[in-house]
């Protein structure tokens, strides 16, 4: 028999289980804690009523989320596939997102979390399983992301070779359209560092329009795998580090390296920058009051913040809404948190 629709399912990070677990129990208290791996974790709603629809563009720590529809363990793939269909009955989905839970904490062994061989041979075998609707059996592009309505998306995740949970979710947000919650792209070749996607990602979750001719200025630019993309969209750039950058990027003429540490730079340097970006590996409290310390200061008017705070012990997540009290009052009303595909140890916070 499918679970009752008020369980639902996460996907996250490994390692980020407790972070969600307490963040849950802070925001949500309605929700009890069911049934977890590494990386995935099912929660059930204590009052027995529908988990709200939005709840995935609340939640930092979860990747994914949607209403549990029950888990199948039995059977060859193509028996699975079918179950998948039994359970999604006759609920209206508009695609299908077959992804895996994370197998490693990102960077172990150079793992990095995503869509793998296994999740696309499943994708295919519930694709051919499926005589109705056809447009999910024929690949059809599928509608874009409504942040009123939503179209539906069946979700299975792989959670071990022989276990698939099959769940559905609203694509509101561009990020739920995104299967498992992962950037649809892949690194350049030209890239040079893996911080061209973690910069790519935050500027798509944000919804920011960073427009060609704005300045950017980048605190903890060096190796430049962001400073890259910022370039490309046609920005002016300013890379504040004390370390080397990539000849790739220091040639471009809109590029202008400062070799200082964030806290030693001139104030004066911000007096035109139209946004601030910052990824520097050390403590939020240190990230926090580097960029306080420009965002006050007089003239600086910027339009918008990207921070990474790294949570270099995992407790420090205990204290994010606090970080993004502090954020608030900067005076930004929008302040939004996730932990991204491409975020390690860290979150990614915006304010505009």
């Amino acid at each position: 028999m499918p679970t009752p629709a008020r369980f639902v399912f996460m996907t996250c990070q490994v390692g980020a289980e407790n972070a969600l677990k307490v963040e849950l129990a802070r925001d949500w208290p309605g929700l009890r804690f069911a049934y977890s791996r590494p990386g995935f974790l099912t929660f059930k709603h204590s009052t027995g009523a529908e988990f709200p629809d939005e709840f995935h563009t609340h939640a930092v720590f979860a990747r994914t989320c949607g209403v549990s529809l029950g888990k199948i363990t039995e059977g060859t793939p193509e028996e699975r596939a079918a179950k998948v269909w039994e359970l999604i009955g006759d609920r209206p989905v508009a695609d299908l997102h077959v992804y895996p839970r994370d197998q490693s904490e990102p960077g172990f062994r150079d793992y990095e979390p995503g869509l793998n061989a296994d999740s696309e041979a499943a994708a295919a075998a519930i694709r051919s399983a499926a005589a109705c609707p056809p447009a999910i059996a024929q690949q059809v592009a599928p509608p874009p992301p409504d942040p009123k309505t939503g179209p539906f998306v069946a979700d299975v995740v792989l959670v071990e070779p022989g276990e698939w949970w099959v769940g559905c979710h609203k694509a509101r947000r561009p990020v739920s359209a995104w299967p498992g919650g992962f950037l649809p792209m892949k690194l350049p070749e030209s890239a040079v560092s893996r911080v061209y996607l973690k910069m790519q990602e935050s500027l798509l979750w944000s919804g920011f329009k960073l427009l060609p001719g704005q300045t950017v200025a980048e605190l903890g630019c060096s190796p430049g795998g962001a400073s890259q993309v910022l370039l490309e969209a046609g920005l002016n750039v300013i890379g504040v580090d004390p370390a080397d950058m990539d000849p790739m990027v220091t040639v471009n003429s809109r590029f202008k390296h400062i070799r200082k540490r964030a806290k030693e730079v001139s104030r004066r340097e911000f007096l035109r920058v139209d946004w601030l970006t910052c990824d520097i590996n050390l403590p939020p409290t240190y990230t926090l009051d580097t960029v306080e310390a420009i965002v006050k200061h007089p003239g600086v008017r910027l339009k918008g913040l990207i921070l990474t705070l790294k949570l270099i012990e995992w407790n420090l997540a205990d204290s994010l809404p606090e970080y993004l009290e502090r954020v608030r009052r900067l005076g930004y009303k929008q302040v939004r948190a996730r932990q991204l595909h491409h975020n390690r140890q860290e979150v990614c916070v915006v304010a505009k």
